[in-house]
């Protein structure tokens, strides 16, 4: 091995381990970096995904194909994807039982904002403290596949509800990522520990788990009550087990998030008339509440109308 290569390999190490521990300041709770490389097993299944129409109305979805597949298209000498994983599991829930509930990731301030601000810093650390690095942040709202690269970073396995689940703490996580020109040192890939468990499967009311690991998007309480413009299909009325935004069911009856622990992220943290709205003040629902309690929320993506639509919808 030349001088360079051995100098290049403990650059690589030492620049990895600069990177991780940044982003373990930074807040996030989990950072794995895998090469950028053409996403030639997600091909077919995408394709095949998309000519079955399981991404319903998510038009989005069939946009930037390549791009989906090749980091290389979103960030020009691509080198590595650096994935990482915010805990948002909370510590209160809402407390009124038999209330429409709002599923746990929209619980406080939108995570793009959380998270792109915390993306924006690392990236900036990179530059200041490696070089003259190109690279890219990405939250969910671009043609990135994270849960493909969360899992071959070696941070979890894509349980059968196609959510990516971390062996030390379940699946409440976002996922984001760097892309960067920048070669570093590559994680791998952890088994699948889901074994012979159904859970998620038989839970869901909708059937939306048409086969382990394969989620029909347009049958989901998530699409409906979220990616749904227009009215919801009678067909799946009663089924919707109180969820008004969002559905957590089957990453609650998993196993696997019996390790789930409180996340540290204040701005996660719910607004407290939330959490203390009864079944009767979700169904007089107010304009100016609405705005008031959802000020800097996913939820308002909905709108008043559609939250409207939806708490009428689970009554």
């Amino acid at each position: 091995m030349h001088s360079e290569e051995v100098y290049s390999i403990m650059d690589n190490s030492k620049n990895t381990s600069l990177i991780k521990s940044e982003a373990k300041r930074i807040g996030f709770d989990y950072c794995g970096i895998s090469k950028a490389e053409f996403l030639e097993e997600e091909a077919p299944r995408l394709e095949n995904w998309l000519n079955k129409n399981m991404h319903g109305e998510m038009s989005y979805m069939q946009n930037y194909f390549d791009k989906r597949l090749s980091p290389q298209l979103l960030v020009p000498g691509a080198k590595s994807v650096i994935s990482l994983l915010l805990n948002y599991f909370p510590s209160e829930k809402q407390k009124d039982e038999t209330a429409p509930k709002i599923s746990k990731y929209a619980y406080g301030t939108d995570y793009h904002f959380v998270i792109k601000e915390k993306l924006n810093q690392l990236l900036n650390f990179i530059k200041e403290n490696i070089g003259d690095v190109d690279g890219r942040v990405f939250v969910d709202s671009a043609p990135v596949m994270d849960k493909v690269w969360a899992k071959k970073s070696g941070l979890g396995w894509i349980g059968k509800n196609s959510n990516l689940i971390n062996k030390q703490s379940g699946s409440f996580f976002f996922i984001a990522e760097l892309i960067v020109d920048l070669d570093l040192e590559y994680d791998t890939e952890i088994k699948d520990y889901c074994g012979t468990c159904t859970k998620c499967i038989d839970a869901c009311p909708t059937d939306a788990i048409v086969e382990p690991y394969v989620v029909d998007g347009s049958k989901c309480i998530s699409y409906f009550t979220i990616e749904l413009k227009e009215a919801i299909p009678d067909e799946v009325k009663g089924k919707f087990n109180d969820w008004m935004f969002g559905c957590d069911i089957c990453q609650d009856v998993c196993p696997w998030n019996s390790f789930s622990k409180p996340h540290n992220e204040k701005m996660f943290n719910p607004n407290s008339e939330l959490l203390e709205m009864t079944k009767s003040d979700w169904q007089e629902l107010t304009q100016e509440t609405f705005n008031r309690i959802f000020k800097n929320s996913a939820v308002k993506r909905t709108k008043f109308s559609g939250l409207k639509r939806n708490i009428d919808f689970t009554k």
